[in-house]
């Protein structure tokens, strides 16, 4: 295939390739020539053109395919515009040529089309290039029309289409003859003829003023007749055409081209106005334009577009402008009897009036226009309730009733308009309701008296929806109707109207997040029991309010359980009183009454079962056994009722027939909803009641249920059409769908629909007609008992299933199948998920037999059903038999069987068989399967049966999995084969096609990638399909393309060239059809995961093509087009994959491209909502022009887009909420992206990079734009909206709180934005804003207050006052009538307290700051700083502290165990009400850890003093002494919190964050430290030890050091309580022993009692059950073994591999192992003597081990915090108390003696370890000996090791260690007296002399020794000092000359370096200290060498000298300086050098 790549054909290889693969060659050779063709060289083509034509002419001749010859045709085009025109007029003929050819048959078809497609290409490319040749070409193919096939006829109208756009008016005097001959094909009986002669006439419009002018009649009744029998893509085309042509007439160019210029009809045109353009659609509308009497639905519909085709054309602002005609008249057209014949029609004509109206304001007008359209409709309102009025005052005329009745479909239409709308605007749409006088709620508040149900039921969904979208008018809206209701209580239509209108209310609620208040549950129960009560004192009110009155139960029962629960035993009384007890009181109940009251019977006990279904689908959590034991009762009984209900209907008159049916349906829908095995006993009659239900015994209408689609598969679409669903036009479209009252659903079919959940995408419930609804219910109800049903009773059912349908008839036949076969797919597929088995043989016989029966149907969803009931049935079995049996009956059918249904109905059979059976199940059936659907697939006699057999085949390759692999080639080259040759009008088959070819791309998968020949080819393959599949007109087969193209992405991206794909998903994008602009967003989201950068670099290339007119890219690129959808688009599913889309785009791109991203969410937020206004994305350009001055206007300059004046009549739509919504969730989004960059949070790093790369991608430098768009969102009128903008707001002050200003040092870059903030904040804090928006604002200004961004109070002062202001709601009692739950007051006062409580922690926190810094650098801010954060907390912390205690305690109550809950306090806490605890739970979980910490700091300064306590309430009586008061007050306090603490971080169930449990460690901190509770916590030793296990579960659960260092805090804090407590105890022991005993001369600690005091008690036994110490030892060593794994000493035995070698510790981890080490040290001092016995051991170890563990020879890194704190720790047990004890002493020396001998031993290196580190082992020993007792340094074995240790690192030749060696033998030896330190000095001694007379003699390298010099010299002094008067000359007499010989001589003294003259002052000095010292000694060793005298005289006079001159010069320069002018003292920061030049 290679070889067709090239400019010729390579004819060669043609010849040799098999005749079937030539197609596929041809098709190649002019897919590359399309692609090459556009970018050759002209030069290049010129050579070869001559050659290139007469091959492409030569094509034609080929009988080339549908695909192939549109490729030939535009190839042909191409050449001639690219390069020489010479050919083309010959290339015109011989094509004329071909087309007169006189030859019919069907071989010459093919030619004959390719010549006519080449035609129309070659006029469309080169227009009026081919000179006057068109006359010639029209007429011959006008001609040629008479006798063409329908193939012939729409390629012939294409063409004309063609040549009409390429020609334009050039080609005027043919246009009349190609409009009479496009008039014929307008109404041909093909459907693809139609639809090209729609086009064609369409094209006509633009360019033939005829056609809008004198013929503007003509064409719309032409129109109308073509929209008869039309399908989906006709009424398409033929409502583009009539909108185009209705938009002609009002174009500015209609008037140009109008009365100025005499027609050729000879008439003057007179431009019609507005309203009969509009009259002349609404004819067809009404009369469906052909005169017959009964509507024709295909016309309606096809109108219906055409209406919307007409204000598209018209634009945007044109309908702005025109609303209110625009509304007038399309509402006017369902109030014309003509279009409500009968109540179906006049719901159909509402759907498409609705639709109509839908589709123009919500899809084309801002949201500011939609408020002026949503305002006209109020008018309109009005308007038809005035109407009303006067027909009810002159009710005695008939007009008057028609009037009503017209009416009532007006306002329908009307109110379910004004309630999407004001749904889709939500907040939005405040001021519609702002005004009462003109708002909406009084219009629409007025309708709900009008006499029609519908009108009325229809003003309650608009309210209902109104208080959804506005929660704030949802409380004042119940208030009302309630009280409107109780006003006009004896107006049985005010009964009615109000009750639904609160019904629809109440069932909203569960959309307002913020609820009702819960007493409104209460009240309005107590309303609807008065109404059920006083129904029957008044006959003419009986009927209306009892059905209100259960109307506004099942209402209630959506409030869900917290409300219900309190009614539930009313309510089960009610129910059961609604029905008869018995059998016999069902008898009597016959007897009497009469029509009326078994009319109000039959409505009260279906209303009964309407609340009682709500119930069981609202408050599941309430349905228990027993409920469900007292609701069976009444079911029981209304079951038995349905025996008696013909005879009632016999007797008193089928109008209760309806009645009757509505119990039926509210019976089956409450069982529905019932576990099947509760109603066990009552399945023979329920069963026969359904069974005659759905079989339609009893009903002489053929009912059919609306469900047989949804029980197909959802892939058989395909199949059934309904594909249909998926298009934008569902609404309208369903009208035409075969099955019984399809899309006929309206609200007035079921009143309880007003409190059901609707989806959003379609918010307006719809239930379908009663007969169709109660058939759906008992299909459902069926499928849930059938599993449950004994064998016997399935059989006899499935035969009787047979029977009925024998005995039908036609239409009635039809009607019970599809009624029965639902019922049995349901059952089956229940059996499936209930894996149960069908049943016995017998069972499985009759099945099947009835399947059969329904293979053979002529109707298409029968035979579906019936497939997919044989799959299913397979699925069930499980039984290989008996599915080879069902196979192989469906194999001899089609081997048999010639007939289509046949054939279709059981290819589809072997298709369901393999989905539900898979390739293992049906292996061996798989090769005769695939070879008879393979051969059926290529029957082209029979579209139908090649759809069916290829969608079975794509069945079976989709469940094949690797047992189809082998049957993939054979199924390929099929598919390729047909797509090659099927004609493109049989859509079915190129979808079909498409299908299977996705099935086989999932069978090859990842070999796609591979290279072998095989693979390559199935490759290209699967490529030339996709491509084939793209071409193709119709949307459905380019969706299946993209998928397929996506999946081959998947597979093998390497091989999908996204250069043209990406463009190609783009122009999609804008299609008309949803289907495919799902797929193309569906493909887009997968690309964009890989290959986001390429994606979008391909897209933004299309916005830069000059050629590309309708370019749907701009510069905003692909992100911009995404962003522009999400308002156009309302499908849930596609606006998500375009978020995801636009999420990953975002993820991917947005930190390399930042301005760009940052300038498009910024055209999104702060576009204006006016839909005249420029678009999103236009207005870039121009806000950018605005921008503040003081932003830096050269980047401005740089950022702007330019953007092209946008066409006016067609503004783009500004994004509405939602999309903005979703910006401002982007912006968070690329703040946490830019997150790892330091450049992005760094100003002057940034301002560099800027300079040197010029790269403005970094996020500090667009600031000034982040603050603007989170304030444009913070402030708008959506409270989505702002919530979302506070909430960015709040993350980029996080973000940016510390980022320097480095303009003005000691300032922050956020301090200039400090008014946009406040006035961000400012307006959520008003009366009227929602309590969620201010909560959020709440959370924003405590971050703004504790960042601490704003230094001056003064500045602070604004948004502290806001919160000030949010004070006084606390304290405001219930005397407002609350507008929402309880629970969100709850909300906004814990979200008030925890501001206050962040902002109260940071200001004392930073108090504490500024103590601990000097007081120099306060004195650098002003004035104002001196005034502190807190001074502004203070004045409120009194109620602050009240407050927060409240709140505390509520949380306290409400996280205790549900069987605590008795103990709750029955009125509610502090701050919630006892009915919503469920509510308010969650809202305490969010802030109760700020508000514990802030109480536990204010209990903590103040000392937890009661000053204003003692206001409080206390249980104590009144005369109690105070401190006993303040002490109960204190205890409650501290355990509140202790416990709050203690609970949070222990309880397993309870996930806090590291910052919350940060938090309570802190709280903990701040109360153990107060001196109040450490007296608590010290004298409590459980307490204690309780505190200290919850730390230690601390330190298991939290990774976070911080958090770790915070416990070890509260560790400390509790051992020094105890600590504190037991010197006080031993104070008082030692008193009293003081006192009692006879001599007081002990004072040691040795006495008896007080010694064992403390842990260990007299024994010294530690019990770890009790033991504070114990719990505080395994806090210590959980640490340690978690920082240090080799000392855990369990783990040798838990089989891990322990690392050696430790791992780099950060620096907190060794400051937390450093705290530890400390704690342990002070452990002794808790404990009695004999204790600190026992643990003293314990202690060492952990000690010595961490010490040896951190100070590894050549560790990474040495750990001088961990070992200053092992030496501390040992330091102070080394100078414990308990060493001087009589009784211990002597075990603690032996122990540290010990510990000594054990650091010795370990320094020493071992196999697994590396010596320790000779610094520390010489501190450490140095510390033993200096600090320890004195029996350690005189231990001989001790001396002999310390000794080695010294010698061994003084001849360590490291400096370092030397000089540490000699400092800290010095200080031993300076410590001990001159006896004890003998055997040190004389181990010792004699090296450090020898080095300094080694010094004496040879100085080289003298200067690096400095330190190790004096500190030898150091040394020897003291040891001179140190020895005995015999022994001291000596010393002297070698240190004498060593100090000597450093002495410089006189003349070089100036020349040498500056350590020797240092050394030399340094000895000199210590010489002349020497003399006086040792007077004796000196004098006879400087007799003795007078050598020595010499020099050291000379050194001594050479120093006086020096000192003198030094003097001298120090004058001098004192007086040169008094002579200099003295310099300014202050600095200016800021150059003013450029001033004077600006």
């Amino acid at each position: 295939m290679e070889l067709a790549h090239s400019l010729l054909l390579n004819e060669e290889a043609l010849s040799k390739i098999p005749d079937n693969k030539k197609p596929v060659f041809v098709f190649e050779w002019l897919r590359f020539l399309d692609k090459v063709l556009v970018a050759a060289q002209k030069s290049d083509i010129k050579e070869k053109q001559k050659k290139l034509v007469a091959q492409l002419t030569a094509q034609i001749s080929e009988s080339p395919g549908p695909p192939t010859r549109k490729l030939l045709a535009r190839n042909l085009a191409t050449i001639f515009s690219v390069g020489d025109t010479f050919d083309l007029f010959e290339t015109l003929n011989k094509c004329n040529d071909i087309i007169k050819n006189r030859d019919d048959s069907p071989s010459y078809l093919p030619t004959k089309l390719a010549a006519i497609a080449s035609l129309g290409a070659m006029y469309e490319k080169l227009g009026r290039m081919t000179g006057r040749s068109y006359e010639e070409t029209v007429q011959t193919l006008i001609k040629s029309l008479k006798n063409a096939e329908s193939q012939g006829r729409s390629e012939i109208m294409s063409t004309l289409e063609k040549v009409i756009k390429g020609l334009g008016s050039a080609g005027n005097s043919t246009y009349k003859d190609v409009y009479k001959a496009t008039k014929q094909c307008m109404t041909d009986r093909s459907m693809v003829v139609r639809f090209a002669a729609a086009k064609c006439m369409s094209q006509l419009v633009n360019e033939a003023p005829f056609m809008y002018t004198s013929e503007l009649e003509t064409v719309c009744s032409l129109c109308f007749r073509a929209l008869d029998g039309s399908n989906y893509d006709v009424r398409c085309a033929v409502a583009k055409l009539l909108g185009n042509l209705m938009s002609s007439t009002q174009s500015p160019k209609a008037v140009s081209t109008g009365p100025s210029s005499r027609l050729s009809f000879g008439a003057k045109w007179k431009q019609p106005k507005l309203e009969d353009v509009l009259n002349l659609l609404s004819v067809g509308f009404l009369k469906g334009g052909i005169g017959s009497g009964n509507i024709n639905r295909e016309i309606r519909v096809g109108v219906t577009h055409a209406y919307i085709e007409f204000v598209k054309s018209m634009g945007g602002l044109w309908l702005e402008r025109n609303i209110s005609v625009f509304l007038n008249h399309i509402l006017d057209l369902v109030a014309n009897p003509k279009a409500t014949p009968t109540h179906v029609d006049a719901v159909y004509a509402r759907k498409c009036i609705l639709f109509i109206i839908r589709s123009a304001i919500g899809g084309l007008l801002g949201e500011k226009a939609q408020i002026a359209a949503a305002k006209e409709i109020s008018q309109i309102i009005v308007k038809q309730m005035n109407i009303v009025g006067e027909a009810t005052v002159e009710s005695d005329s008939r007009s008057s009733s028609s009037d009503i009745v017209g009416s009532q479909h007006v306002l329908v239409c009307a109110l379910h308009e004004l309630g999407s709308l004001v749904l889709r605007l939500g907040t939005s749409a405040s001021p519609l309701v702002a005004e009462p006088a003109t708002g909406i709620i009084e219009p629409v508040v007025s309708v709900l008296i009008h006499p029609s149900h519908a009108a009325r039921l229809a003003a309650s969904w608009c309210l209902g929806s109104i208080s959804r979208a506005l929660p704030s008018q949802l409380t004042p809206l119940l208030d009302r109707c309630v009280e409107r209701m109780d006003k006009l209580k004896t107006s049985p239509e005010a009964v009615s109207g109000y009750s639904s209108a609160l019904a629809a209310l109440l069932g909203g609620v569960y959309q307002c997040p913020l609820g009702i208040p819960h007493a409104k549950g209460k009240q309005l129960f107590n309303l609807s029991e008065e109404l059920l009560r006083t129904a029957s004192q008044n006959s003419r009110l009986s009927l209306q309010r009892t059905q209100s009155g259960w109307l506004l139960l099942g209402s209630l029962m959506t409030l869900g359980s917290a409300v219900v629960k309190n009614h539930l035993p009313r309510m089960l009384l009610l129910w059961k009183n609604a029905f008869p007890r018995s059998h016999k009181e069902l008898e009597a109940e016959k007897q009497r009454g009469d029509s009326f009251t078994w009319q109000v019977t039959l409505e009260a006990r279906s209303g009964a079962l309407g609340a009682m279904n709500s119930f069981l689908q609202h408050c599941r959590d309430l349905v228990t056994e027993d409920v469900i034991r007292r609701l069976l009762a009444p079911l029981k009984c209304a079951l038995l009722m349905f025996t008696q209900l013909p005879w009632v209907i016999k007797q008193y008159g089928t109008h209760l027939k309806a009645s009757a049916a509505m119990v039926r349906l509210r019976l089956y829908d409450v069982l529905s909803q019932l576990p099947p095995e509760s109603f066990e006993g009552t399945y023979t009659d329920l069963l026969r009641e359904l069974v005659a239900e759905f079989t339609l015994t009893d009903n002489p209408a053929n009912t059919t249920t609306s469900l047989l689609r949804a029980m197909c598969h959802v892939d058989d679409s395909v199949i059934l059409g309904s594909w249909l669903q998926e298009t934008d036009h569902k609404a309208i479209e369903d009208q035409l769908q075969p099955n019984s009252a399809s899309g006929s659903g309206a609200l007035e079919h079921d009143s309880q629909s007003l409190y059901a959940r609707c989806p959003s995408s379609d918010p307006i419930p719809g239930p379908l007609p009663l007969g169709v609804a109660v058939i759906d219910s008992s299909v459902r109800l069926y499928g849930l008992v059938f599993p449950r049903v004994a064998h016997k009773h399935r059989l006899q059912m499935l035969q009787h299933f047979i029977e009925c349908i024998k005995q039908a008839k036609s239409v009635r036949q039809q009607a019970v199948q599809m009624n029965i076969f639902t019922s049995v797919l349901c059952a089956l597929k229940n059996l499936a998920d209930a894996k149960e088995s069908l049943g016995p043989d017998e069972v499985k016989k009759s099945a099947f037999n009835l399947i059969m029966g329904a293979l053979s149907s002529t109707n298409p969803i029968l035979r579906c059903a019936a497939g997919e009931a044989l799959g299913r049935i397979a699925q069930v079995v499980g039984d290989s038999r008996f599915i080879a049996d069902m196979a192989q009956y469906s194999f001899n059918s089609l081997k048999s069987a010639r007939d289509v249904i046949n054939r279709t109905g059981h290819s589809l059979a072997l298709g369901c068989l393999h989905r539900y059976v898979g390739g293992m199940g049906s292996g061996q059936h798989l090769n005769t399967s695939v070879s008879i659907l393979l051969a059926l697939a290529q029957d082209s006699n029979s579209p139908v049966v090649q759809v069916w057999s290829l969608h079975a085949l794509g069945l079976i390759a989709d469940s094949g999995g690797p047992m189809f692999r082998s049957y993939v080639e054979p199924t390929l080259s099929l598919v390729l084969q047909l797509l090659l040759s099927v004609p493109p009008s049989t859509v079915d088959v190129h979808q079909c096609l498409g299908k299977c070819l996705s099935a086989l791309i999932t069978s090859l998968g990842p070999e796609l990638q591979g290279n072998s020949s095989a693979i390559a080819m199935a490759r290209m393959y699967c490529l030339v399909c996709c491509a084939i599949m793209q071409d193709h007109p119709d949307s459905l087969v380019q969706a299946e393309a993209i998928t397929c193209l996506q999946q081959l992405h998947m597979f093998a991206p390497r091989h999908v060239n996204l250069t043209s794909l990406v463009p190609h998903l783009c122009a999609t994008l804008a299609s008309s059809h949803l289907l495919l602009r799902r797929a193309a967003v569906g493909c887009l989201r997968q690309l964009v995961t890989r290959e986001a950068g390429e994606v979008s670099d391909q897209a933004l290339t299309l916005a830069g093509d000059e050629s590309n007119d309708d370019a749907i890219v701009t510069e905003t690129g692909l992100e911009g087009l995404l962003f522009g959808m999400m308002d156009t688009e309302t499908d849930g599913k596609l606006i998500s994959d375009v978020q995801d889309t636009l999420i990953s785009l975002l993820q991917s791109l947005a930190t390399q491209n930042l301005t760009r991203w940052l300038l498009l969410l910024k055209g999104v937020l702060s576009a204006s909502t006016d839909s005249g206004s420029t678009g999103p994305l236009e207005s870039i350009h121009q806000d950018n022009k605005d921008k503040d001055d003081d932003d830096d206007e050269e980047e401005d300059a740089e950022l702007e887009f330019k953007a092209n004046a946008p066409d006016v009549t067609h503004p783009t739509v500004a994004p509405r909420w939602p999309t903005r919504v979703f910006a401002t969730e982007c912006l968070q989004k690329i703040l946490l992206a830019c997150e790892g960059v330091q450049a992005n949070f760094d100003l002057e790093l940034a301002r560099e990079i800027k300079l040197k790369t010029s790269n403005e991608n970094l996020l500090v430098l667009h600031l000034s734009e982040l603050v603007r768009m989170a304030f444009i969102a913070a402030t708008s009128d959506s409270n989505q909206l702002r919530l979302a903008g506070l909430s960015a707001l709040q993350d980029i002050i996080t973000k940016f709180a510390t980022v320097p200003e480095p303009e003005f040092p000691g300032h922050v870059i956020l301090e200039q934005y400090q008014a946009q903030v406040s006035a961000a904040l400012r307006p959520a804090f008003s009366p009227d804003t929602s309590s969620d928006v201010t909560a959020a604002a709440c959370d924003v200004c405590s971050t703004w207050i504790g960042s601490g961004v704003a230094r001056d109070l003064n500045d602070l002062r604004r948004v502290h006052q806001l919160l000030v202001s949010s004070l006084a709601k606390l304290n405001a009692g219930k005397s407002q009538s609350p507008l929402y739950n309880e629970s969100a007051v709850t909300m906004e006062k814990l979200a008030v307290l925890g501001a206050w409580a962040e902002v109260y922690i940071v200001a004392v926190e930073r108090e504490h700051e500024k103590d601990s810094k000097p007081q120099r650098e306060e004195e650098d801010y002003g004035e104002s700083a001196r005034e502190s954060l807190l001074s502004l907390v203070q004045p409120e912390l009194p109620t602050l502290s009240q407050n927060w205690l409240g709140a505390l305690r509520d949380y306290a109550y409400l996280s205790l165990p549900t069987e605590y809950s008795s103990q709750l306090p029955t009125d509610g806490g502090t701050f919630y009400h006892p009915d919503t605890i469920d509510n308010a739970k969650p809202h305490y979980k969010k802030r109760w850890t700020p508000i514990l910490h802030a109480l536990a700091i204010w209990l903590h300064e103040t000392g937890f003093a009661v000053g204003e306590m003692n206001k409080e309430k206390s249980s104590v009586p009144a005369n109690a002494p105070a401190n006993v008061k303040r002490e109960e007050i204190n205890s409650d306090k501290f355990y509140l919190i202790l416990g709050i603490c203690v609970e949070a971080l222990s309880n397993p169930q309870t996930v806090l964050t590291t910052h919350a449990v940060n938090g309570i460690l802190k709280a903990l901190n701040a109360v153990l430290t107060s001196d109040w509770p450490k007296q608590q916590i010290g004298v409590d030793p459980i307490l204690s030890k309780e505190v200290l296990n919850v730390m230690h579960r601390v330190f298991l659960t939290q990774e976070n050091v911080y958090t770790q260092l915070l416990a070890v805090k509260v560790v400390k804090a509790v051992l020094l309580a105890g600590k504190d407590s037991l010197q006080q105890d031993r104070t008082k022991t030692k008193e009293r022993e003081l006192e009692t005993s006879t001599s007081s001369s002990s004072e040691s600690m040795d006495i008896s009692e007080s010694g064992s005091l403390g842990d260990g008690g007299e024994e010294g036994d530690i019990i770890p059950e009790k033991s504070v110490v114990y719990a505080a030892l395994e806090v210590c060593l959980c640490v340690i073994s978690r920082q240090i794994p080799a000392l855990n000493p369990s783990a040798p035995s838990t089989g891990f591999q322990v690392p050696t070698r430790l791992t780099k510790m950060s620096e907190e981890n060794c400051s937390l192992v450093a705290s530890i080490v400390l704690i342990l040290a002070d452990l002794p001092n808790l404990c009695s003597k004999k204790g600190s016995t026992s643990i003293l051991p314990t202690v060492l170890f952990l000690i010595t081990g961490v010490l040896r563990e951190m100070s590894n020879k050549g560790a990474e890194r040495k750990s001088p915090v961990v070992v200053q704190g092992c030496l501390t720790a040992l330091r102070t047990l080394s100078s414990s108390p308990f060493l001087e004890d009589e009784d211990v002493g002597s075990t603690w020396r032996e122990l540290l003696k010990s510990a000594l001998i054990t650091v010795l031993q370990n320094a020493k290196p071992s196999d697994d370890k590396p010596a320790m580190d000779e610094v520390t082992l010489l501190a450490t020993i140095t510390m033993f000996l200096v600090w320890g007792p004195e029996e350690i340094s005189q231990t001989p074995a001790i001396q002999t090791q310390c000794v080695i240790v010294f010698k061994d690192c003084w001849e360590s030749k490291n400096p370092e260690v030397q000089m540490k060696c000699l400092q800290m033998f010095t200080s031993v030896i300076q410590r001990l007296d001159t006896k004890k330190a003998t055997a040190y000095i004389r181990g010792v001694a004699a090296k450090f002399l020898e080095y300094l007379l080694i010094l004496k003699d040879d100085k080289t390298g003298l200067d690096s020794q400095h330190a190790l010099v004096t500190a030898s010299l150091n040394f020897a002094e003291i040891l001179v000092d140190k020895a005995e008067e015999d022994k001291r000359l000596t010393l002297l007499s070698l240190l004498i000359p060593v100090l000597v010989s450093f002495l410089v001589d006189e003349k070089k003294y100036a020349s040498v370096s500056k350590t020797t003259q240092a050394i030399h002052d340094d000895c000199l000095k210590r010489l002349v200290k020497i003399g006086p010292t040792y007077p004796e000694q000196f004098k006879n060793i400087m007799t003795t060498h007078a050598d020595l005298k010499l020099k050291l005289g000379l050194a001594i006079k050479h120093s006086q000298t020096l000192a003198s001159s030094q003097k001298m010069e120090m004058a001098a320069n004192r007086q040169k300086a008094s002579q200099q002018p003295a310099k300014p003292t202050i600095a200016l920061k800021t150059n003013f050098g450029n001033f004077a030049a600006s």
